[in-house]
């Protein structure tokens, strides 16, 4: 969401402070139209002086939310050339990224920290993998419409190691990645025991993430950080952001900075390339600092990496006490089910699922019934026998006496009889089935395995009426001792 200063009316005892934004007054055309909004009550004052209303949305869904269709890489690069600030917060998963598009932000980060939390339940010292967070991105990036900036942590290796990344990247849909210069194993900027690899290293990786661009043909936005200024210094992190956009960098963000003081300074580096704050909600080592401020200060994208994954551990933490205490969690705290249904495109399914609804049935025979009720009187006569219950064959109904698969199709529907005998003489089985049973009944009868039932009714003999009843197929001893025959009905 962008948001913008306007012009306001003074008061009485109100004095028009010298450091008022002036130069970031937005100037609208007339064909562009724009809608006031209130600002929320903790962003409604800057230097003290109330500010009444502000843009925010600095213009209309042509001009700021883009044209439909718009590819997300191209919505993001106009998101970092237009007016304001614009917030991203940071997703985990698709559903999170779902919500995060359905509450009207324009892009959104994945939070390596929040990722690791939530796929692995493990802290962010490295541990999830290139492939973890590719596959992860995939679903994120499929179950939204909004540009998405990916965590590539420090690109998992050596520069080429950062262009396979890249272009893995680009594949699975994000249109932007943060790389970063910490050593393996990385981990979270705000943590201790930061160490960043040397300059050469760190600017060679952002040269190789513009080539893996250039190569792939794609337009990915590459924002480059530095974790210097907790493992070195705020000179070294000044030092190597220069470096960064002179490398091609899109954008700069340095992790960590520790005052506003050094928030402005960094703004003041390379004033064409944006700059992205990340405000770490909690306790972070950065001033946690409002859209205008920000905006003030020089920054371009600001994200919020730990809002949702924090709000969602301490909401299933109450949902669990509430269980375990033998309620259900309160209203207040829990969407309606239809409300569920709703984010997750139950209605939206239902709609779509018409186009495609069959609308006559299908007579043919019901497969997976009892074979035939003649068979079950059969078997009701042979009760001392056990009973076992087979789907049926494949059906060949269209089969004529000229057709040369018709004899195949007469032998495969022959019945057999399979008898098992233990070797303590007691009969096991005694079943008649349909020759083309007997292949999935090698299953569960081990001794049956390899046997080409096919191969032995073609060779066997033929009467006028057909194969010869009872003539036997097979008389064999098994590996445990049974005696299993088969014989043709």
């Amino acid at each position: 969401m962008a948001y913008a200063t306007l012009p306001y009316t003074l008061n009485s005892t109100s004095t028009a402070s010298s450091s008022f934004p002036r130069s970031k007054l937005l100037h609208q055309s007339p064909q562009q139209s724009f809608q006031l909004k209130t600002l929320p009550p903790s962003i409604l004052s800057f230097n003290r002086t109330p500010i009444k209303t502000a843009l925010s949305s600095a213009y209309t869904d042509s001009a700021v939310n883009g044209s439909a269709g718009e590819a997300p890489v191209k919505a993001l690069r106009r998101l970092l050339e237009s007016p304001g600030i614009h917030q991203g917060p940071a997703c985990f998963d698709a559903l999170s990224a779902k919500l995060i598009e359905r509450a009207g932000f324009e892009f959104c980060f994945t939070s390596g920290f929040s990722v690791s939390a939530a796929r692995l339940a493990l802290p962010d010292v490295g541990l999830t993998s290139y492939g973890e967070m590719l596959d992860q991105g995939s679903l994120i990036t499929q179950a939204v419409s909004i540009p998405v900036i990916g965590d590539g942590d420090n690109g998992y290796g050596n520069a080429m190691n950062v262009k396979r990344t890249v272009k893995g990247f680009i594949k699975a849909g994000f249109t932007g990645i943060i790389l970063e210069d910490q050593v393996a194993p990385k981990a979270c900027g705000h943590t201790k025991g930061r160490k960043v690899v040397s300059r050469e290293e760190s600017i060679t990786k952002i040269k190789a993430a513009v080539d893996a661009r250039r190569e792939s043909g794609g337009d990915i936005v590459i924002i480059a950080r530095t974790d210097a200024r907790q493992a070195v210094s705020f000179d070294e992190a000044i030092w190597r952001s220069k470096a960064f956009a002179d490398s091609g960098a899109d954008v700069l963000f340095v992790d960590a900075l520790a005052t506003r003081e050094e928030m402005k300074a960094f703004c003041e580096i390379c004033p064409s390339v944006p700059k992205m704050a990340n405000m770490l909600e909690g306790g972070g080592k950065t001033p946690i600092l409002n859209p205008v401020e920000l905006e003030e200060l020089g920054f371009k994208i600001v994200s919020y990496p730990l809002s949702l994954i924090g709000v969602s551990m301490r909401a299933m933490e109450d949902a669990l006490k509430a269980i375990k205490g033998g309620r259900v969690p309160p209203p207040g705290s829990l969407p309606s089910f239809e409300e569920i249904k709703e984010t997750l495109g139950f209605n939206k399914y239902y709609e779509e699922e018409e186009k495609y609804a069959i609308k006559s049935g299908y007579s043919g025979p019901t497969y997976g019934a009892r074979i035939s009720q003649q068979d079950s009187d059969q078997k009701s006569t042979r009760s001392d026998e056990p009973i076992i219950d087979l789907l049926p064959p494949i059906v060949y109904d269209n089969l004529n006496q000229n057709d040369p698969r018709s004899r195949i199709s007469g032998i495969w529907s022959r019945t057999l009889r399979l008898k098992i005998t233990g070797k303590d003489g007691l009969s096991k089985l005694d079943v008649r089935i349909p020759a083309g049973f007997l292949e999935g009944a090698s299953r569960i009868i081990p001794g049956l395995n390899g046997v080409n039932i096919m191969e032995m009714l073609e060779d066997a003999p033929i009467d006028s009426d057909g194969l010869q009843s009872g003539k036997i197929l097979l008389d064999f001893n098994d590996a445990i001792g049974d005696r299993i025959q088969v014989f043709v009905e």
